[in-house]
């Protein structure tokens, strides 16, 4: 195939991507979502089932496109390696999403995000996540295939990241982010919520809702953790068609999990101890990737067994009592986090 023709081709195949991304986003908010309402354990069931069913579905489009050479294949990977990469990438990104969830329900319940009003703060949430997030990855992976050694440097930054999960008993505090005190000095901040509405108008002065500083602070932590997250997949593959793929479809079915977890995250203690080993497990592979060939289905048993190890011993071990914290207000919450410290 010319290369004019073959640039056209693998151009396409991405726009296509993207387009069916923008068709699935729009769904979701546009129709199935319009109206507000609190989103049940069954419907976000049968949401999060959906987007993992889609994300399993289209390995076999990889295997499709990959092999018939429809994508870019610059690491010349078979269709079943680049399937295998796929699903082992797609479950990395997916188990260290699982951190966010925690850190999301504890932002609303800070802020007392009403429940109803939640779906929109992690649609507009996720949606700044992923253009972000492939932002990094390209980013990233021109880097990567620049200066190979960096490799070593993303490794010694996952195990240093694996050792401040594992050591440290602080908790994300949303009233300890810088963003909302210089948003506090661009716009005031309305003392209640205003529907699902991020800005109001009060006596023509633009103001922001507390919803809107939720979102910011959904949106600044997801691009702290996506700093763990994005190299930790640069260890699977630096195919820069895999590595998009598997963290967008794990990033999309992010908002339906967390509506499907959020009553039963304080059961789920020792997650964290999974994906902890989980972020070492990768930091080691990258630090090893020139000098020894660890095979996918390794790394995605690895994985595997991981997570189920942390449910397992979460479902058999007595969760510690949470701490009786009664939700602030929206006023509370917001004046709390603008103050200056």
């Amino acid at each position: 195939m010319a290369p004019a023709k073959a640039q056209l081709q693998f151009m396409a195949i991405w726009i296509g991507f993207l387009l069916l991304v923008c068709l699935l986003l729009a769904l979701d908010l546009g129709v199935f979502n319009r109206v507000p309402h609190a989103i049940s354990t069954k419907e976000a069931l049968g949401w999060t089932s959906f987007w993992i069913a889609l994300s399993l579905l289209f390995s076999f489009a990889i295997y499709y496109l990959y092999e018939y050479e429809l994508v870019a294949n610059s690491s010349g990977l078979s269709s079943r390696d680049a399937v295998m990469k796929y699903l082992t990438g797609y479950l990395v990104e997916k188990s260290l999403s699982l951190d966010n969830i925690f850190v999301i329900a504890m932002i609303f319940t800070y802020f007392n995000v009403p429940q109803k009003y939640q779906h929109r703060v992690l649609f507009w949430g996720i949606l700044g996540a992923l253009i972000f997030r492939g932002i990094m990855i390209f980013l990233g992976v021109i880097l990567i295939t620049k200066f190979s050694w960096l490799t070593y440097v993303f490794g010694v930054f996952l195990l240093y990241s694996a050792y401040k999960m594992w050591s440290s008993n602080d908790s994300v505090h949303p009233n300890q982010n810088p963003i909302i005190k210089y948003v506090s000095r661009l716009f005031p901040v309305t003392k209640e919520f205003h529907g699902e509405s991020f800005f109001v108008r009060r006596k023509h002065i633009l103001a922001a809702t507390p919803l809107f500083i939720a979102l910011l602070v959904v949106e600044t932590t997801d691009i702290m953790f996506a700093f763990d997250s994005i190299p930790a997949i640069f260890a699977i593959t630096t195919d820069p068609f895999i590595v998009f793929t598997s963290n967008i479809f794990a990033i999309l079915g992010l908002r339906s999990l967390y509506f499907v977890l959020a009553s039963v995250l304080d059961k789920f203690k020792y997650l964290q101890h999974a994906l902890v080993f989980i972020l070492a497990y990768v930091g080691v592979k990258m630090l090893l990737v020139h000098h020894v060939h660890i095979p996918e289905w390794l790394s995605l048993s690895v994985i595997i067994v991981s997570l189920t190890a942390g449910v397992l011993v979460s479902m058999y071990k007595q969760p510690k009592q949470p701490q009786d914290d009664t939700p602030k207000t929206p006023e509370e919450a917001v004046a709390e986090a603008s103050e200056e410290r």
